[in-house]
């Protein structure tokens, strides 16, 4: 590739790092509200409260883990850094431990409990680490 071809980043990747963020916000500011205890502010019953709160202090890792770490992969793919890869990957770690916690290790409130939710996170990061590799490759991510 020459130097004008590698220079410019895809138009694809502003959209999917700018889509990907503000997605990815979203949990972590789910993330925030529970750790900095405003859970009854966002409108939880003190059942989901204690649910949250009943949370080991490893699932609570791995649940940062999966949230900055997805987080910082779609800054990171606007910053067009190798270094996307990494933290994305990362991330799956704590999604997967996040899961494995909340589907066979503790009982989730009906009214938590989102199948289409869960399965969008982990499409949307699977994509993402897929959508990383293929710009690394491409040379697109430095």
């Amino acid at each position: 590739m020459n130097e004008s071809a590698t220079s410019r980043a895809p138009w694809h990747l502003w959209v999917v790092g700018i889509v990907t963020l503000l997605w990815n916000a979203i949990g972590i500011t789910s993330y925030m509200i529970t750790r900095l205890g405003k859970l009854e502010a966002a409108g939880m019953t003190p059942e989901q409260i204690a649910w949250f709160e009943s949370f080991p202090a490893w699932a609570n890792g791995l649940w940062a883990l999966g949230v900055w770490g997805v987080f910082f992969g779609s800054l990171l793919l606007l910053l067009r850094s190798r270094w996307a890869v990494t933290s994305i990957a990362t991330s799956i770690v704590g999604l997967i431990g996040t899961t494995i916690f909340e589907r066979f290790m503790t009982d989730i409130p009906a009214e938590l409990d989102s199948p289409p939710l869960s399965a969008a996170i982990w499409i949307i990061t699977l994509f993402m680490l897929w959508y990383a590799l293929r710009m690394r490759k491409a040379g697109v991510l430095r």
